[in-house]
C-alpha cells in the first residue's frame, strides 16, 4: 500500500518581488524562494504550494490580498491556460525592465567577466501579430479547463487543434484566437478544422499514434507571402487531397501550400520529403532590400521586422568597413552572412542543416551576392584548426548558435582563430554567459545589447561585442 502524500500548505499574505526563470514570478518565505506562475511584482497572494524541497517551493496562486500596480489586464482569452505567454499581464515596460535584469544577473553571477553597462533592452515595434511562424497540433481529446469541467456541460465533441498543455505532451488546448500571428492565421486554422470536422476527417490521437490530421505550420513573411504545411499521420490520399484542395480553394492567396505524410512516433519531419500542392516551395522576406526565400524546413527569425533590428545591431557591432574576411557560424539559411556581405570582403558561413545551406546559397544568388562561402555540417566537425588555415583567419566572427550555445571544441577553435572582433547573438544568457566565460582567456566584453525578439514571454536574446585583449 502507497504511502499517502503529505497535504502541502496554503501561505498567506505572499509578496511578489520578482520575475524568475521561465516566465515565473519569484517571492521569498522566511528562507524559502518560491517560484509562483502569473504574479506580477508588487502582488500580495495567498499561494497553494504544489511541491516542496529544502530551499525553495513551487506553487499557484489561489487569491489575491492586493494585486501589484503594474499588473494589466490579459487581451489574450486562453492566458493562464496556454502557456505562451506568460508575461501578458504585465505592461511591456515591465517586461522590457525584467529582461535586461535576466541578461545583467546571467552575465554577472555565470560568466563573471569584466563588463561594460549593459545597455536597455531594445523593445519590440509590434508586442501582437509579431510572429512569422506558428505550429499547431491537432487532438483527438481536447484539453477541458477547470471551468468547462465545472461547468455541468457534456463534451462530446473533442477534437481540437492547438497548443500542448505545458509539461503535458498528449494535451492540446483549442485555440480560437492567438494574437501572436496576424489573424489571417486564425482564420485558416478555424476553417481547416471545421472543415475537418464537418467531414468526419480523424483528428490525432498523440497517445496511440493514429489519426489523419497531425499537426499544422503556418508562416506569413513581412511581405504578406503565406505558407501552409499540413501534416498527416495516415497516407489517405482520398482524405488529404480532399483537405488540401478546399483549404486551396478558400485561400487563394496562400504561396505555398504543402503536406508531408508523417507515419513516425515523432513530429519532426526534418527527415522527411515534403509535398508540393500548389504554388512554390518557399515564401519571401525582405530585408533592407534583401530578399531571402524560406522554405518549410528553414530557419528564420520568427519576428521578422525585429530581426533587421537584431542584425543590424550585430552588424553595427562587428564594426565592418568593407575589408574584412567574416566567418558566420550557426548561418542557418544565410540571413546575417548575406545581410553583412556588402559590408565585407568575404563572409563564410556555417550550418549543421543541409536544406539551410541550399537556401543560403540561392539566398546569395538572388541577390546578386557574390562574397559568401557556405558549408553544412556539425560545427564542431567543420570548424577546425584545418579548416580556419585552409580559408584564411578570420578578422570577425559572428556566432548566433542554438539555445545550448557553443560546444567547446568551438569555443577553442574560436581562441585559436584569434580574430580581432567576435559578435556573439544568443537566445539564451545563460549558455552565452558561460561561453563568454571560456572566452575571457582571450576577449574582452566591449558592448551588450538585449533585444526583445518575443513580446509577454520571459525569452530575450542578447547581442555581446568582444574584442582580443592586447
Amino acid at each position: 500500500m502507497s504511502r499517502k502524500r503529505k497535504e502541502l500548505p496554503i501561505l498567506e499574505n505572499v509578496e511578489i518581488t520578482g520575475v524568475a526563470a521561465e516566465g515565473n514570478s519569484i517571492a521569498r518565505v522566511n528562507d524559502m524562494v518560491v517560484f509562483i506562475p502569473y504574479g506580477a511584482p508588487g502582488d500580495v497572494v495567498n499561494v497553494k504550494l504544489d511541491r516542496k524541497k529544502h530551499s525553495y517551493a513551487e506553487g499557484h496562486i489561489v487569491s489575491y490580498v492586493k494585486s501589484s500596480p503594474d499588473r494589466v489586464e490579459p487581451v489574450c482569452r486562453h492566458f493562464g491556460v496556454c502557456g505562451g505567454c506568460r508575461w501578458q499581464h504585465l505592461p511591456y515596460s515591465v517586461q522590457t525592465e525584467w529582461k535586461h535584469r535576466q541578461v545583467s544577473d546571467a552575465l554577472t553571477r555565470i560568466a563573471k567577466v569584466q563588463l561594460p553597462e549593459i545597455n536597455p533592452t531594445m523593445p519590440s515595434e509590434q508586442i501582437y501579430s509579431y510572429r512569422n511562424k506558428m505550429e499547431y497540433t491537432f487532438s483527438n481529446k481536447k484539453w477541458l479547463t477547470f471551468e468547462q469541467l465545472n461547468s455541468g456541460e457534456v463534451f462530446s465533441q473533442r477534437d481540437a487543434l492547438g497548443f500542448h498543455i505545458p509539461g503535458a505532451f498528449d494535451k492540446v488546448l483549442d485555440i480560437e484566437c492567438c494574437h501572436l500571428q496576424d489573424d489571417l492565421g486564425n482564420q485558416i486554422r478555424n476553417y481547416i478544422k471545421q472543415f475537418a470536422i464537418d467531414n468526419g476527417l480523424t483528428f490525432y490521437d498523440i497517445r496511440n499514434n493514429i489519426g489523419l490530421l497531425r499537426t499544422m505550420m503556418i508562416r506569413i513573411a513581412s511581405t504578406g507571402e503565406i505558407m501552409v504545411l499540413i501534416s498527416f499521420g495516415e497516407n489517405d490520399r482520398e482524405s488529404i487531397s480532399k483537405v488540401m484542395e478546399a483549404v486551396k480553394e478558400h485561400f487563394p492567396d496562400i504561396i505555398s501550400l504543402m503536406y508531408v505524410v508523417n507515419l513516425k512516433a515523432n513530429d519532426t519531419f526534418a527527415d522527411l520529403d515534403i509535398q508540393l500542392y500548389s504554388g512554390r516551395e518557399y515564401i519571401e522576406e525582405e530585408m533592407e532590400g534583401l530578399k531571402f526565400r524560406i522554405g518549410p524546413k528553414s530557419f528564420y527569425q520568427t519576428n521578422s521586422r525585429q530581426a533587421y533590428r537584431l542584425y543590424s545591431v550585430a552588424r553595427e557591432m562587428a564594426g565592418l568597413t568593407g575589408d574584412e574576411l567574416v566567418y558566420d557560424l550557426y548561418t542557418g539559411t544565410g540571413t546575417i552572412a548575406n545581410f553583412v556581405a556588402r559590408n565585407a570582403r568575404r563572409v563564410i558561413g556555417i550550418e549543421y542543416v543541409e536544406d539551410a545551406i541550399v537556401d543560403a546559397r540561392i539566398n546569395s544568388s538572388v541577390n546578386g551576392i557574390h562574397n559568401t562561402l557556405f558549408y553544412a555540417g556539425d560545427m564542431k566537425d567543420v570548424l577546425t584548426d584545418e579548416f580556419v588555415e585552409k580559408h584564411g583567419r578570420p578578422d570577425v566572427m559572428i556566432v548566433d548558435p542554438p539555445r545550448a550555445g557553443m560546444h567547446e571544441n568551438v569555443v577553442n577553435v574560436i581562441l585559436n582563430a584569434e580574430p580581432k572582433v567576435i559578435v556573439y547573438v544568443s537566445c539564451n544568457p545563460a549558455t552565452q554567459a558561460r561561453d563568454l566565460a571560456l572566452l575571457d582567456a582571450k576577449y574582452l566584453v566591449e558592448a551588450v545589447q538585449p533585444v526583445d525578439m518575443f513580446p509577454h514571454t520571459h525569452h530575450v536574446e542578447n547581442v555581446v561585442r568582444l574584442v582580443k585583449k592586447i
